[in-house]
């Protein structure tokens, strides 16, 4: 049964999505930056409205306008971001820092699309100049924790996203990593804690119930890792996970006819998901709960 639990469910705000508003106007130098910082205001208000194409559009004007607004290229890489064009955003934090080599956030948020992109070497470095920019920054320790979690390192990982959790301490995502982490190094004491902690922050934090409820599971808990399941179906009704290891976990309990419902349920939604592998193994879960039942 172990290998059923090796999902680990980590949803998280690496970028920090804070949109930049052009310079005040005493600083314009030219009808050029004019332009520039009025299409600028343009695409801002597009993405309020949620015309994140509309918006890209109108962030890269503005960059071509005026190649030295920095505010341009970091909004443009938030749409970017949002539109899930992880390289394209990654470009236009960096052009944000050449822009502007002291702006400590675009260096965040080029290390968070590098991290996503799976390249922490570079996410790392980009991370460590935020931090020498702004020590006090609490997303960029954040996101250098994931990267020491991505490179093996758990110790170092949970060191920097506990210092990311006192910088930001209305933050929930560094308990919930620190929780991962934890789980993956075999202490369920401390990975429930820290995802306790998660939910105190954000009761409505649907992995971290996930994740508590499986940190129960590994511990024979099941009545709280189901409760824990339910919570975070209830907040997430699509979270195919969170059925599937509620459907595992009734039947151990040998509560067959719910955990049939429940893997079916899993399995609808692993399928219109796309997640082949989950479908199967939920499945042949399935099928394995069947003969139990008609014994």
């Amino acid at each position: 049964m172990k290998d059923q639990w090796q999902v680990r469910v980590g949803i998280a705000l690496a970028i920090a999505a804070l949109a930049i508003a052009p310079p005040s106007a005493y600083s314009q130098t030219s009808e050029t930056d004019d332009a520039a910082e009025t299409v600028l205001n343009d695409g801002l208000m597009l993405v309020q409205q949620g015309e994140i194409e509309a918006a890209i559009a109108a962030f890269s004007q503005a960059a071509q306008l005026s190649p030295t607004l920095a505010a341009a290229h970091y909004n443009l890489g938030l749409a970017l971001y949002q539109n899930s064009e992880m390289q394209a955003a990654a470009t236009a934090f960096w052009q944000a820092t050449q822009a502007d080599p002291a702006f400590a956030l675009a260096y965040v948020n080029l290390g968070a699309a590098l991290l996503e992109g799976d390249n922490p070497e570079q996410a790392e470095a980009y991370l460590r100049r935020a931090i020498e920019l702004d020590p006090e920054m609490g997303m960029a320790y954040y996101n250098l924790g994931l990267v020491r979690r991505r490179q093996g390192q758990p110790r170092e990982a949970i060191a920097t996203l506990q210092r990311a959790a006192e910088l930001s301490p209305q933050a929930a995502e560094p308990h919930y990593h620190i929780g991962l982490v934890y789980l993956e190094q075999g202490q369920p004491a401390l990975a429930r804690r820290a995802f306790a902690n998660a939910i105190a922050i954000d009761p409505a934090y649907p992995e971290a119930h996930y994740n508590l409820g499986i940190t129960e599971l590994t511990q024979g808990n099941t009545a709280a890792a189901l409760a824990q399941f339910d919570r975070a179906i209830e907040l997430l009704p699509t979270f195919s996970h969170a059925y599937y290891a509620q459907g595992v976990a009734l039947s151990g309990m040998g509560n067959y006819d719910q955990a049939q419902t429940r893997l079916q349920e899993a399995i609808n939604l692993f399928v219109a998901q796309g997640k082949t592998q989950w479908a199967i193994q939920a499945q042949q879960q399935l099928e394995q709960v069947a003969v139990l039942r008609s014994r």
